[in-house]
């Protein structure tokens, strides 16, 4: 070692020199990054495998919004049948009501008209019979009694009817 210039003391020296320095480095300036690349190294897996549960959460989120929407809109369309249904059978019943309401009107006009008919053709008997009498005297040049006159009102009604 002596040709090559390397005495064992210096390499002594400078092997621990060297040492010292690596300690000194090794406590004040690697473990310390050391440390924080496996803190780092730990919150980003943390991380990620949080995020793997985020994404399954959002996905069964996602599905039971889903459901739910689903759920929602058959209970929707039920509630709309129920509901047309429900406006039919009041509509059923209305057009009954009005039906029924029609008829009562449609009697009650019927009797009305068969009452004023029959007050009118009262009436006309009455003046038919009046022309009659009137006629009567007229053409025969007498006064009729009111006897006679009656007679002859009950014929021409008669022969009207």
């Amino acid at each position: 070692m002596d040709k090559l210039g390397i005495t064992w003391i210096e390499l002594l020296e400078q092997t621990l020199s060297f040492s010292f320095v690596l300690f000194v480095l090794w406590k004040l300036a690697y473990r310390p990054i050391f440390n924080m690349l496996e803190a780092r190294r730990e919150k980003i897996a943390e991380g990620v495998a949080n995020a793997d549960k985020i994404k399954v959460e959002l996905a069964k989120t996602e599905a039971a919004r889903q459901k739910i929407l689903a759920d929602a809109g058959d209970l929707a369309n039920k509630i709309i049948a129920e509901a047309r249904a429900a406006a039919a059978r009041v509509q059923e019943v209305e057009t009954q009501k009005a039906v029924t309401a029609a008829e009562q009107i449609l009697i009650k006009a019927r009797e009305a008209a068969g009452q004023e008919r029959a007050a009118t053709l009262a009436a006309l008997k009455r003046e038919v019979g009046r022309l009659v009498v009137q006629t009567s005297m007229t053409v025969t040049g007498k006064l009729l009694t009111p006897v006679d006159q009656n007679r002859l009102a009950e014929e021409t009604q008669k022969q009207i009817a």
